[in-house]
């Protein structure tokens, strides 16, 4: 009797251990993330850092890890030794808080499968008004890029304040984007003339959702750059995607030369 009271817990320990041990190695591959919140240049930004499982070669290194931004894709990185981690800084979305995921899409340099994530919300400064210095709008003739057309009338805003315009037509499918955007950078680069008339940027890029088809649901990334009069050497890049399975693209056109129509931007007009 004395032998089975004492094998019976032994067994059962050396099973729990077993599972234990699984259970740990199977958590030990996945990312992190850390985030702030800031106001920068009046608008509110998210610092964030990304960092493996593991500080050690090879095991921990990974190279596609996806950082997704209130559940859209905002940015890629990578996992390399040494130090096995990286930072960034996103334009912050609109409400009180903001919600990140490190998503590991690749496997480990180890060879262990990927698919692990980790979260982190963060609130924003509630006391930093997104004002943006630009805008961009669609004149003239409708826009194209190869054999995509953009609705005239568009009308983007460097903040995520006002409310923007922006429709996609090809080949019977459409896409209309929603007011607000998501999020949205702008930027002024020296070696693109963009005047007249002055403005304060030559390059938007914007992230948004929208409905495709009349079908709620979908992503646009969208890049506009304004090369000055007459527009002939405008540029659009667009890619469309369903928001809960970023590998299903509907619409992708990488940034090109317009085939018609124009880009200009302007300094922004006065908030209502």
């Amino acid at each position: 009797m004395r032998e089975r009271r004492l094998v019976r817990p032994v067994t059962f320990v050396i099973a729990l251990a077993i599972q234990f041990g699984l259970a740990s190695a199977a958590m030990a591959h996945k990312p992190t993330v850390t985030a702030t919140a800031v106001c920068d240049a009046g608008a509110p930004v998210i610092n964030f850092t990304s960092t493996s499982w593991s500080p050690n070669p090879l095991e921990g290194e990974n190279p596609s890890i996806q950082i997704y931004l209130n559940g859209v894709l905002a940015t890629t990185g990578a996992y390399v030794y040494p130090g096995n981690s990286f930072s960034g800084t996103l334009a912050a979305p609109l409400g009180s808080s903001a919600t990140l995921h490190a998503y590991a899409a690749a496997a480990w340099g180890n060879g262990a499968a990927g698919g692990q994530y980790t979260s982190t919300t963060v609130a924003l400064p509630a006391d930093c008004p997104s004002i943006g210095t630009g805008r961009f709008t669609g004149g003239g003739n409708q826009v194209r890029v190869g054999a995509v057309r953009v609705t005239r009338g568009l009308t983007i805003h460097c903040d995520l304040l006002l409310s923007n315009n922006l429709e996609v037509n090809w080949g019977g499918d459409k896409f209309h984007m929603l007011e607000h955007l998501e999020t949205v950078e702008c930027s002024d680069d020296p070696n693109i003339i963009q005047a007249p008339p002055d403005a304060p940027l030559d390059t938007l890029i914007g992230v948004g959702r929208g409905r495709y088809n009349n079908v709620e649901g979908y992503t646009i990334l969208f890049t506009i750059q304004d090369f000055g009069e007459p527009g002939s050497s405008d540029r659009m890049g667009i890619r469309i995607y369903q928001t809960s399975n970023p590998a299903n693209v509907v619409l992708d056109v990488p940034l090109q030369v317009l085939t018609g129509g124009n880009l200009q931007a302007h300094y922004d007009q006065p908030h209502k």
